[in-house]
């Protein structure tokens, strides 16, 4: 696999192997073994699996206490992947990088724990798998605003207006956020 850093230290693109023919495809998503070698040592406690139409925006979602890490995926369709500097201590605290995860270019997306997360569904029936390190938590859960000026998230215009739900429309400004330490 490729590792490829983004502009804030921390999260991370995984370019798996993918072995392809006439036939398909097969890839590894995770080998912790492999992941080890490469320095990333993950326990990971829950895997997750989202169907959305195009357009939905799920995020930006995070926990405290509870801080889960995410290692991202995209099996049909496609998004686009942001990820959200919440550590009052980092030097790129409500900065956010952003990436494109499809069922064609088989990338993965690591965000690590102390990152707002979310993702706006660029085509119909798209299917978003993550694994967690820990485990949902609905009382510790908190949204970080999707169109916070503050942070300035250039999500994708080919889209239009994004459907999100009731509690992710009620987003908290970065200002007012639980941030980590």
């Amino acid at each position: 696999m490729k590792l490829v850093e983004t502009a804030i230290p921390g999260p991370l693109i995984v370019e798996p192997r993918v072995f392809g023919d006439e036939r398909g495809f097969f890839m590894e998503t995770w080998n912790a073994g492999e992941f080890a070698q490469a320095g990333l040592e993950w326990d990971f406690v829950q895997d997750n699996h989202s169907r959305s139409q195009k357009g939905v925006l799920r995020g930006l979602h995070f926990q405290k206490p509870g801080a889960q890490g995410k290692l991202v995926r995209v099996s049909r369709g496609s998004v686009f992947d942001v990820a959200v500097d919440l550590r009052r201590s980092s030097d790129h605290f409500g900065r956010w990088v952003g990436v494109e995860l499809s069922a064609e270019n088989k990338r993965m997306f690591w965000v690590p724990e102390g990152f707002a997360h979310g993702f706006l569904t660029l085509e119909d029936d798209t299917d978003f798998l993550y694994k967690c390190t820990a485990p949902y938590a609905p009382q510790n859960e908190y949204t970080l605003a999707w169109n916070d000026p503050d942070v300035g998230v250039e999500w994708p215009d080919r889209i239009g207006d994004p459907i999100v739900s009731e509690k992710d429309a009620k987003g908290w400004p970065l200002r007012k956020i639980p941030a980590f330490s």
